[in-house]
C-alpha cells in the first residue's frame, strides 16, 4: 500500500530513500515525464495542477507561482489531495527529478493516470532564472 511505503520511506532515512529511488532510475521504468519547459508552459496556462514536493527547507529558496506545496515526508498523508481524475492532469516537480519519479511510480501503483514528473526539476528551472516567489507569498491574499 503507498501510505505504509510512504510512511517505511520516512523511518529508513537515506537508505530508505536510496532503496525507493533506485528501481524508478532504472532504464526499464519508462514513466510518464515532461521536459520542463512544457511543463513550465502547461502550468503557467492552467492546463495542469503542478505540485512541488521538495521539503520545506527547498521551498524557502522558491517556487514555482501558484503551484501546490506537498513535501514528499507528507505525500502519505495528503494523498487525498492530488486529483485523480485522469481529466486533471498532475505534474509533480522535485530539485532534479528523482524524488518526482519515485513518487510517479508509487502514484500510479495506486492507480493514478493523470501523473508526471518534470524533468529537470526546480534547480534548473532556478538556474534558467525562471520566475519564482517564496512560499509564503502562496498564501498572501489576493494570490492564488
Amino acid at each position: 500500500m503507498f501510505v505504509v511505503s510512504m510512511r517505511r520511506v520516512a523511518s529508513w532515512g537515506v537508505l530508505g530513500m536510496v532503496s525507493l529511488l533506485l528501481p524508478a532510475c532504472s532504464p526499464e521504468a519508462a514513466l510518464p515525464n515532461v521536459s520542463l519547459e512544457q511543463a513550465r508552459a502547461e502550468h503557467e496556462s492552467g492546463k495542469v495542477l503542478m505540485i512541488d514536493i521538495r521539503e520545506p527547507q527547498e521551498h524557502a529558496t522558491g517556487v514555482a507561482q501558484s503551484v501546490v506545496l506537498i513535501p514528499m515526508s507528507q505525500v502519505a498523508q495528503r494523498v487525498a489531495e492530488i486529483p485523480k481524475q485522469a481529466d486533471q492532469p498532475v505534474l509533480l516537480i522535485c530539485n532534479t527529478q528523482n524524488r518526482s519519479r519515485a513518487v510517479t511510480e508509487a502514484l500510479q501503483e495506486q492507480g493514478f493516470t493523470n501523473i508526471r514528473f518534470v524533468d529537470g526539476g526546480m534547480s534548473e528551472w532556478a538556474r534558467r532564472g525562471w520566475p519564482m516567489v517564496k512560499p509564503q507569498d502562496l498564501l498572501a491574499p489576493g494570490k492564488s
